[in-house]
């Protein structure tokens, strides 16, 4: 079962406008990828990044903080394919509780706008 075995923590990065260091490690353990994912102390987010447009922000924006993380550490190490860090983002946010409509608005978000910051 999908699950967080560790919920982190996230200090404000002074060093990158609005972007967060890990503080405490996130474990996160994915049916989807067949594994547990570990983001470290020192890792850098900057959590979901939606657009500042008033009514998408207010659909999709500050709604999954854990499974942002996740994803983003997805993104940048490419341990996964793509395809599959789209699909634990869209799982871990059902893990925390968000709504499948929300799920669904964030999975489509980043199958069509986050191509550029995985290459």
């Amino acid at each position: 079962m999908s699950t967080f075995l560790q919920v982190g923590s996230l200090d404000p990065d002074p060093q990158d406008d609005g972007g967060f260091t890990v503080s405490k490690a996130f474990i996160y353990q994915s049916d989807v990828a067949k594994q547990a994912f570990t983001v470290p102390v020192g890792f850098k987010t900057d959590l979901a990044s939606v657009p500042r447009l008033p009514i998408v922000y207010l659909l999709a924006g500050d709604t999954s903080t854990n499974a942002a993380v996740i994803h983003d550490y997805l993104y940048t190490t490419k341990c996964v394919p793509r395809d599959v860090a789209d699909q634990v983002l869209r799982e871990a946010s059902a893990v925390t509780g968000v709504p499948a409509w929300r799920r669904w608005l964030m999975w489509a978000g980043v199958r069509i706008g986050g191509a550029s910051h995985y290459k």
